[in-house]
C-alpha cells in the first residue's frame, strides 16, 4: 500500500485500533461493574449508586481508558507509516537487467533476427520495474539505450535493431559482456542480469573469461541461442554448444529465441518483489513506526496521576 511521499509497510495492523475501539465501547456500556448490574438487583443497585458507593467501579472502568489509547497508539505504528528517504531514486538501480542483442551479418542473414528480437522483448517486458539498458553488438558493442524502465522508449530500438547500427564487423560477444558488467557497476546495481541474444559467433575463450568475470561481479549471464532456419552454404553455422557454454561461465540460464521462457523466467520479476526480499528496502523508505511507540507512552502516563 504507497502514496506518492507516504508508505504503509504492514497495512494489516490498522484493523487493530477499530477492534479495541469496539472494545472500548462495550466497556464503557457496562460501566466498568462488570457482571455486578446482573447480579445485584436493579433497585440495589440504584440505592448504591445515590450513596456514592459506585465510585470507585467507574474509576476502574475508566481506568482501562489510557490502556486502549496505548494499544490503538501501538497498533498504528506496527502498520508501518513510512516516508521516501531523500534521493531514494538512486537505489532503483540495485537490479537492473541489460540486453546485448548480436546484429552481426551470420544472425541477420540467418533468418531468425525477428524471433530474437521478440525473444528480448519478452525479457525487457518480463522484467518488471526494473531498469533494462540496450546494448547492440558485432565486431564491437556500443549501447543503444541506456537505463530506463520506459518499454515505449525501448520497444522501436530493440524491434528496429538491423546490422547498419553497428559498422563493425565479426562477433565479439566478449566486448558485449564487458560493456554490460560496466554499466551495472556504473549504476551501482548489487545483483544485475545480462541476457545475451546471438548464434554463438564469437564464444571464445575471451567470451567465457568475461563471462566469469561478470559473474565473479555478483551478476549473472543469460544466453538466448539465435538458429539459422535459412543459413546461406557459405554462412558460417551457429554455435549451440559454444553459447550454452557461456551462460554456464555466467551462471545464467540457457534458451532458444523460439522458445524463450527459461530465460525470461531467469532474467525477469518484479524490482519491488527481489527488493522486499532481500535486506535493501529499508534503503527506500524511513520506518516512522518506532517513533510512533513513543506515542504510546502518553496515554500511560495517566495511570500515574495522583488520585484524591
Amino acid at each position: 500500500m504507497t502514496l506518492p511521499d507516504l508508505a504503509l509497510l504492514r497495512p494489516a495492523w490498522l484493523l487493530a485500533p477499530p477492534l479495541l475501539l469496539v472494545l472500548a465501547l462495550l466497556a464503557c456500556r457496562r460501566g466498568g461493574l462488570g457482571d455486578w448490574r446482573r447480579a445485584v438487583d436493579p433497585h440495589l443497585m440504584a440505592v448504591l449508586e445515590r450513596r456514592g458507593a459506585m465510585v470507585a467501579a467507574a474509576r476502574q472502568g475508566l481506568a482501562l481508558s489510557p490502556w486502549l489509547l496505548a494499544a490503538a497508539a501501538i497498533g498504528a505504528a506496527l502498520a508501518g507509516p513510512a516516508i521516501r528517504r531523500s534521493g531514494a531514486e538512486t537505489f532503483r538501480n540495485l537490479d537492473a537487467l541489460v540486453i546485448a542483442l548480436d546484429v552481426s551479418r551470420s544472425v541477420a542473414e540467418g533468418g531468425a533476427l525477428p524471433e530474437a528480437r521478440l525473444a528480448a522483448m519478452q525479457v525487457a517486458e518480463a522484467a518488471g520495474s526494473r531498469q533494462v539498458a540496450l546494448v547492440l553488438f558485432a565486431g564491437d558493442a556500443y549501447l543503444a539505450a541506456d537505463f530506463s524502465t520506459d518499454r515505449d522508449l525501448l520497444r522501436p530500438l530493440l524491434l528496429g535493431a538491423t546490422t547498419e547500427l553497428v559498422p563493425d564487423g565479426g562477433s565479439r560477444p566478449a566486448r558485449a559482456v564487458a560493456l554490460a558488467r560496466a554499466l551495472l557497476g556504473g549504476v551501482g546495481t548489487l545483483g544485475g542480469d545480462v541476457v545475451l541474444v546471438t548464434d554463438g559467433g564469437g564464444a571464445d575463450a575471451a567470451a567465457r573469461a568475461a563471462a566469469r568475470d561478470l559473474a565473479a561481479a555478483g551478476h549473472r549471464l543469460h544466453v538466448l541461442f539465435v538458429p539459422a532456419p535459412t543459413r546461406r552454404p557459405t554462412a558460417p553455422e551457429p554455435e549451440r554448444a559454444a553459447a550454452a557454454h557461456l551462460a554456464e561461465a555466467g551462471g545464467g540460464a540457457f534458451a532458444d529465441v523460439l522458445d524463450p521462457a527459461p530465460v525470461v523466467a531467469a532474467a525477469g520479476g518484479d524490482a519491488g518483489t527481489r527488493l522486499g526480499a532481500g535486506a535493501y528496502a529499508a534503503l527506500v523508505w524511513r520506518d516512522l513506526g518506532r517513533a510512533g511507540l513513543v506515542l504510546a507512552a502518553v496515554p500511560l502516563l495517566l495511570l500515574f496521576r495522583r488520585r484524591a
